[in-house]
Parts: C-alpha cells; structure tokens; sequence
C-alpha cells in the first residue's frame, strides 16, 4: 500500500539524540495530559523511552480508547494499529502515527479488493452462509469492516482459538486472513490437520485451488505472513538447544507450523513477556519473535540468559520507521497547533470494524 510520508526539516534528521531528547521531553510538558504516547514493543528504545504505555496493539488500541483525558494520541506503531485506535477512540479524540511510511507487510499482503474478489469466487462454488470470515488484528480497518459486515470476527494471536470455535459454532468453514501461520497454528491445536487446510493464493483464480478443495476444505487460509516470524526455521532451534541444553524456546504463533512444533511455548507478545518476567533467575530462552523485544527483555532480566533465536537478527523494517527525528516532529507540531499525520477512518468503515471488534470482545 503506496503512503508517502514528507521528508522532515534538517532540523531534526541532523539533530543530535540529546538534541532530540530534549525537544520531545518539552514538547511532552507542554502538551501535558493532552497527550498520550503509545509504544509498541517492537519500537527501538530511542522511542519506547517516551511511551506512556508498552503493549501489543490490541491493548495499546483499548487504553487509548478507555483514556478520556487525552485528546492527541501519537501512536508509535504502525498504520493498523494507528487505524483501530482511530476506530475505538472518540470524535474528539486525533491520532497520529508519527511515518507515514511505517506499514506492516503482513497487514499490506490482504487488500479489501483481493478479499471481496476471493468472497465473490467462493460464493460462486458453496453455500456462503457456510463460511465465516475471520481478520487477524494485524489488518487494515477496511478488512476488519468487511468481517463486520459478512458476520465474522476480529481476532488477535492470544485469543484466535475461542473465535475459531465460535466461527464453527456459526458454520462450517473458515476464511481466515492475512496470517497463514497463525490460522494454520491454531488450527492444528484445536485439533484439524493439515488435509483440512488449504492456503488460498490471491494472485491466482479461485486462490490457485480447484472447486473440490475449496468445497470440501474446513480452514481457507489466505497466503500472507510476518517477514520476521517467518525467517525462524528448525536450524535454529536445532542450534539452540545443542549451544544450551537447558534452553526453552519460546515462539511467537506467526511462526511457521514447524518451528510451533519444535517449541516449547507458543505465546502472543504479551504472553511472551509474561513467561520471561515469571522464569526463575538462571532461566535460558531463546525467543522467536521481533529484536528489539528480545534485547529488551534481556536488558531487563539480566539474571537470565535471553536471546534471539535467529542469530542474523531481522527487525521489524516497518516498525523500525518511527524513530527520535519524527517523534519530535509531530510534537512540535501539536506544540504548535498544527495536527500532522492524522489517522483517519471513514464512519462506515469504522462502524463495521467495530462490530467486528465488539464480536472478539463478546467472544473472549
């Protein structure tokens, strides 16, 4: 998805990190408790400093909503994200995601057209009122607006089994989008196999399966991904455990099905943190999921040995967007009066996700 972000004055690309810190620290005085900074995890530490809250997006999304008092929210994430803020928060309330640019190549590979093309091509083969769509978190609010309307429901990586199972209790199949891992992950844990699952391409016609497949299958899951969960493979696992034999690996569920398998827990990023605050000192962990959260928590359990389990260390290239520079920038501008970067999610849109929203919420 094309989002072009302005570059920034020199002003700020040239500045010093000092010079940085203490542009956003005034700004941060000024604006007062009109403000709220939101920081994902993944965020690099430069950003994460100034958060008034760390969490995954779900949790970030429902404390801005539930946060009467802030009416600018500068959400340090990434256009998703930013985008169910907006859904979830009041008419009088701005958020602001400080890159245009910082997307998420998983939400990117599931575009509101290519699902309504592939919900028209399925409905032309079975009974639609059969099958249940269901949008992971990390989706545009356009896609959380299309389940709203089509019956279905939002879920996150902590609660996607009890909505699978209320999907089941409605019908009979699943389209479930834009994360094949997870749906494929938590498929397998309720029990399904993999000949109950078939991945559905939107680059070809009918997701390159045949009428039979479509048909017959119980989980359609689309062919997206996480670039970083993906990049975890058995080789690593393998490499961790001969270099600590006490090790527990510790795996997000957008991982590949093999890696979930190899595991010994599977967890969302909250549960994950979680598991690392509750081990005992001397635990050693090799986790699977985005660097700068590993290096995080190593940072803070310094009584345990913690690391990530690819040693190339990938980041979150998208996440990694938001920076000091353009923190500073929108601050600045809110300083003074000017609103730049602003979320916006059309009314009907936003009504419809939330009722996708509000079914998970039912659910779980």
């Amino acid at each position: 998805m094309l989002r072009l972000q302005a570059p920034l004055p020199d002003e700020y690309t040239l500045a010093s990190p000092e010079e940085l810190d203490a542009r956003i620290a005034a700004a941060k005085a000024t604006l007062g408790d009109r403000l709220l900074i939101l920081g994902h995890h993944y965020q690099r530490d430069e950003v994460i400093q100034w958060a008034d809250l760390v969490g995954d997006s779900f949790k970030l999304a429902r404390f801005a909503a539930d946060n009467d008092q802030a009416t600018d929210i500068v959400f340090c994430g990434v256009h998703f994200m930013a985008e169910s803020a907006d859904v979830l928060t009041g008419d009088r309330q701005r958020v602001i995601l400080p890159d245009l640019n910082a997307g998420c190549s998983m939400a990117d590979m599931a575009n509101i057209d290519q699902v309504e093309e592939a919900w028209d091509e399925i409905a032309a083969i079975t009974a639609i009122d059969r099958v249940v769509p269901i949008t992971y978190m990390n989706s545009s609010a356009a896609l959380k607006a299309f389940v709203g309307r089509n019956g279905g429901a939002v879920c996150t990586s902590s609660n996607a089994r009890a909505v699978l199972e209320w999907a089941f209790a409605k019908g009979d199949k699943v389209l479930f989008f834009p994360d094949q891992h997870l749906g494929r992950n938590t498929g397998h844990a309720m029990g399904y196999s993999e000949a109950d699952m078939r991945v559905w391409d939107p680059r070809h016609e009918l997701g390159g399966l045949e009428e039979r497949d479509v048909k017959d299958t119980t989980f359609l899951l689309w062919k997206g991904h996480c670039s970083v969960h993906q990049r975890f493979r058995p080789e690593h696992v393998n490499q961790a455990r001969a270099d600590y034999p006490d090790v527990q690996i510790v795996v997000h569920p957008e991982c590949a099905h093999d890696i979930v398998e190899m595991a010994d827990k599977v967890g969302s990023t909250e549960r994950i943190q979680e598991w690392v605050h509750d081990a005992p000192a001397g635990a050693v962990l090799a986790i699977g999921t985005e660097i700068h959260m590993v290096q995080r928590l190593a940072k803070q359990h310094p009584d345990k040995t913690i690391f990530t389990l690819d040693p190339l260390v990938c980041p979150c290239a998208t996440m990694f967007r938001i920076d000091g520079p353009h923190l500073a920038w929108v601050l600045d501008n809110l300083v003074e009066g000017r609103v730049v970067n602003q979320i916006v999610v059309d009314d009907d849109t936003s009504e419809w996700a939330r009722v996708a929203l509000q079914r998970m919420l039912d659910i779980t």
